[in-house]
């Protein structure tokens, strides 16, 4: 059908070695690296790859030090590979590695591919729930999770200039058959790709006027994994830079945390699946960013 899932991340980084601690600890596996660098694996087969600032095989950066530097969308068959890889093709150069994948820049600039998916088969575990009239759990206690396990990249979301956003997004929804959401005028737009179910895929955000990376998202099982994952990167040292909260746009629940290798990762869980059915929502003013975040009045625990 079209543009299915994240399938690469390719990051140019100032220090590998504290890059793979941090996602060590966010949860993700390690595998061996293609190129020099590091690589981690989700349960489903995308693949993340943390390679030297100064690779001269990764698409130029469009932001000073550590950052995203080539987002690889996985396509769902060769037809549409061939397809696209024509569409985008018109006005810009593709280059096509050795194993079919093809390379190129989106209309801000950000190194993009498209490669066939190779989803990998996984047997992902989820807690039974307990509400009365839906007991899902049954003699069965539930113990601690410790670290987050994702078991996939789910969105990407890029900073854009302001100056030509229309037509930033124009080249997704043209030339890769992406599908607007939820588009905030005064802020950016949530797109899905063609073979996706969740909300958004792809968030292009210009309000801040520069290009650069905002955050990627990890989707984990549970709300409680959400928790429990970001107080054990809290406990290894990372900084949390949005505490927990369920957003407006998405609905998922969320933590954020600073990445060395530039922008932030989300833990994401309970994300909006949505079909052409919903919208697309054309709001003139950004509705409120979560329905609620984390407080607290600043007291100690009673034991």
């Amino acid at each position: 059908m079209g543009v299915c899932r994240i399938e690469e991340l390719h990051y140019g980084v100032d220090d590998v070695k504290e890059c793979v601690r941090f996602f060590g600890d966010f949860g993700l596996e390690p595998a061996e690296a293609v190129h020099a660098g590091a690589m981690f694996v989700t349960p489903l087969g995308q693949r993340l790859h943390l390679r030297p600032a100064d690779d001269r095989g990764l698409p130029p950066a469009l932001e000073e030090g550590s950052t995203i530097r080539e987002v690889i969308w996985g396509v769902s068959s060769a037809a549409d590979l061939a397809e696209l890889g024509a569409a985008l093709g018109i006005d810009r150069e593709i280059t096509e590695d050795q194993d079919g994948t093809l390379h190129t820049h989106d209309h801000s600039g950000f190194g993009i591919g498209l490669r066939v998916a190779r989803p990998t088969d996984a047997k992902l575990s989820r807690r039974g729930t307990n509400s009365t009239g839906a007991e899902g759990r049954w003699n069965e206690p539930l113990e601690r999770l410790g670290r987050a396990h994702p078991y996939r990249f789910c969105h990407v979301a890029l900073f854009i200039r302001t100056e030509g956003w229309e037509q930033a997004v124009a080249f997704y929804t043209e030339r890769l058959r992406f599908r607007v959401t939820d588009q905030l005028l005064d802020m950016g737009t949530f797109m899905q790709a063609q073979d996706d179910h969740d909300q958004h895929t792809l968030l292009l955000a210009h309000r801040a006027d520069k290009t650069a990376i905002n955050h990627i998202a990890y989707e984990v099982a549970s709300f409680d994994e959400v928790v429990e994952g970001g107080n054990h990167m809290v406990a290894s040292g990372w900084k949390e830079s949005r505490r927990l909260g369920r957003h407006t746009i998405g609905s998922n629940v969320f933590r954020f945390f600073q990445a060395p290798c530039g922008g932030r990762v989300e833990l994401a869980a309970d994300m909006d699946r949505v079909d052409e059915r919903y919208g697309p929502n054309i709001y003139e003013e950004r509705p409120p960013h979560h329905m609620w975040m984390l407080t607290t009045n600043g007291q100690k625990e009673e034991l």
